[in-house]
Formats: C-alpha cells, sequence, structure tokens
C-alpha cells in the first residue's frame, strides 16, 4: 500500500507538471517566427495570466472552498467565488493595459477573461474528487482499523485457549511420572517463546508455521505415542517456506483432531498432510471420532474452529476454502490457502 507521504509527493509533482505545462504552453504549440503568440497574445502575458491562474486555483481550492462551500455558508460563497473571478478579469486587464497595449482587447478578451472561469471550475472540481477521496481513504483506513483490532482480539483468544490444552498434556506426563516431561516443558517453552514474539507479526513465514506445526505435534507425541498412529507428511516447494502466513492459522485444526479424535477409540489415528506447492498451501487432516453424545466435550469446544473462520473470513477473504467432512465416523478437514 503507498504511504500518505508518497501519495502527497506524487501529487505535489503532478500539480507542478501541469502548471509547467501550462506556463510554457505558448513556446509548445506556437513557433519563434510566430513570436510565440497564441490568438494575438505574447509568451509572456501567457507566463503572467499563468499566475493569476493558478492563485485562482489555489486559493479557491484550498481556502474558500473549504472553508465557506459548506452547509448555511454557501450564500456567503457564491458572491465571493463571483468577486474572485471579477478580481483576476481587473487583474488580468491591468496586465494587459500596462504590459502589451499593442493588443487588442477585444479581438482576445475571450483567451484573456475565459480561462479564469475555467479555472475557478476546475478548482471546484478539483477539491470535491479530492474530498471524496480523501473520506474514502478514511473510510478505509478506519475499516482497516476495525479488522486489525478484530484480528488482534481474536490472535489473543487462541492463546490462551491452546496453552489450556498443552497443560492440560503436561499434567497427564506428570501424573504418569514420565522421564519425558523436562524434554516436553522445554519444547513448550519454545512454543510459548514463538505465541508470544514472533506471531506479534502481521505475517509469518510459512517455514515458521510450519515448524511450530511441527513441535506442537511432536509434544502430543509425548502423550499419545502408545495409544495412538500420528502422521505428519510436508511437501513444500524450494521457496514455498519463505511465503507469508497468517501466524497460528493451521493450528487449530490439528488441536482440534487431537482433542476429539483421541477419546474412547480402538484404533484412534490422525493423518496430517502439508502441502505447499506454487503459492497455493493445502492442509488435510483426517482422524476419527467417537460418535456418543458428549464425548471429548467441554465448555470450550468448538472456541479453536470458529476462531480460525472468523480469522480466515478478515485475512483470507478471496484467497481460501475450507472443507470440513465427518461421514463414517472420520472427520476430514481440508484447507486450501492462496500465499501469493
Amino acid at each position: 500500500m503507498i504511504s500518505l507521504k508518497t501519495q502527497q509527493k506524487r501529487e505535489i509533482a503532478i500539480h507542478i507538471s501541469i502548471w509547467v505545462t501550462i506556463l510554457l504552453l505558448p513556446y509548445l504549440v506556437s513557433s519563434a517566427s510566430e513570436g510565440y503568440r497564441i490568438g494575438g497574445l505574447p509568451a509572456a502575458f501567457f507566463v503572467l495570466a499563468g499566475i493569476i491562474h493558478a492563485g485562482i486555483f489555489y486559493f479557491n481550492a484550498f481556502y474558500l472552498y473549504p472553508k465557506l462551500a459548506h452547509g448555511w455558508q454557501w450564500w456567503l460563497y457564491i458572491p465571493c467565488a463571483a468577486l474572485l473571478i471579477m478580481a483576476s478579469f481587473a487583474l488580468k486587464y491591468q496586465v494587459v493595459a500596462r504590459f502589451f497595449p499593442e493588443v487588442v482587447l477585444k479581438s482576445a478578451a475571450g483567451l484573456i477573461f475565459g480561462p479564469s472561469v475555467l479555472v475557478f471550475a476546475a478548482s471546484v472540481i478539483y477539491r470535491r474528487i479530492s474530498d471524496g477521496i480523501r473520506k474514502e481513504r478514511a473510510r478505509k483506513e478506519y475499516e482497516a482499523q476495525q479488522v486489525a483490532a478484530e484480528l488482534k482480539l481474536l490472535r489473543s483468544q487462541v492463546n490462551p485457549h491452546f496453552l489450556f490444552n498443552v497443560l492440560t498434556n503436561m499434567v497427564a506426563l506428570a501424573r504418569q511420572r514420565s522421564d519425558q516431561l523436562e524434554g516436553a516443558l522445554i519444547r513448550l517453552a519454545d512454543l510459548m517463546r514463538y505465541m508470544t514474539y514472533d506471531t506479534q507479526a502481521t505475517k509469518v513465514t510459512l517455514q515458521q508455521e510450519t515448524d511450530y506445526l511441527k513441535s506442537y505435534i511432536e509434544l502430543q507425541k509425548l502423550r499419545f505415542s502408545d495409544t495412538m498412529r500420528i502422521e505428519l507428511d510436508t511437501e513444500m516447494d524450494a521457496n514455498a517456506g519463505a511465503l507469508s502466513i497468517e501466524p497460528m492459522i493451521m493450528i487449530p485444526f490439528v488441536e482440534n483432531a487431537f482433542k476429539h479424535g483421541s477419546s474412547w477409540l480402538d484404533e484412534p489415528y490422525i493423518l496430517i498432510n502439508l502441502k505447499a506447492t506454487g503459492g497455493l498451501l493445502t492442509l488435510t487432516i483426517v482422524n476419527p471420532y467417537d460418535s456418543q453424545p458428549g464425548a471429548a466435550k467441554d465448555d470450550n469446544s468448538g472456541i479453536g474452529l470458529e476462531n480460525v473462520r472468523t480469522r480466515l473470513k478478515l485475512v483470507y477473504p478471496e484467497k481460501h476454502s475450507l472443507a470440513i467432512d465427518d461421514r463414517n465416523h472420520v472427520f476430514t478437514v481440508t484447507l486450501n490457502l492462496d500465499l501469493r
């Protein structure tokens, strides 16, 4: 997105280019053999008249119109505008009479006085268009701030929900008096560091997010490796790791698979496939689930999935698809993201 300062510099450059062209118009459309005249008016007159026209344009566009052309002040703006145009007529008449007495006013009246009206009209149009663009820009900035605030809130909801589930796993390891608890705590510290610092950025690299996902799965394996088949397959282009992605956008689906696919099943499994080719990311997660009502449910069920659905709509409104299938007691999630 172009910065406001860059836009202002670009606008100033356009204004300078236009007025330089206007001031040099006799030298562009006439020739030395014609004395650089247009309609009998010498080039020097066009330079002086151009300065007067610039005064009309900017005085009306940046002072008169913004100050008076709103609401009840229209009644004051109209006579002031007429006075400004008449003043330019008088000034140009004096310029011609004093410096260019050879010019016949009757024959050149259209070229002398007509441009004042045209320049004034152009300044009104410019002001109205500029105000419209400024209002639209302010509206978009406000909407962007609203989206950023909502996204920040949604991200803040992910962390405690994720932390609650991981700490539950830590409790399970502690009850088992597992010697893997220390390693799990170190891995958890790494995950928390990523969540606390790296995810504060607007985007992270796909490689960072994938490493985070792998660490989470390894942490879960410490708890379920003896009772559950857990497979993670990744296929990424050489440059895919450098692609930008919304942080923690994939973890809720994996978290949901562990939460609802690990209880009361004879042969539980979770199959995760991550593929990133040509800027397109596909995450597929397959796991069976217990069809008994209320199995593996708690008051926080559904928080992660609803959260990520909302985030996908905010961050990837036209660049994602999410398909969820739960036929035959097998839950399949397929997430497609266009990261280009």
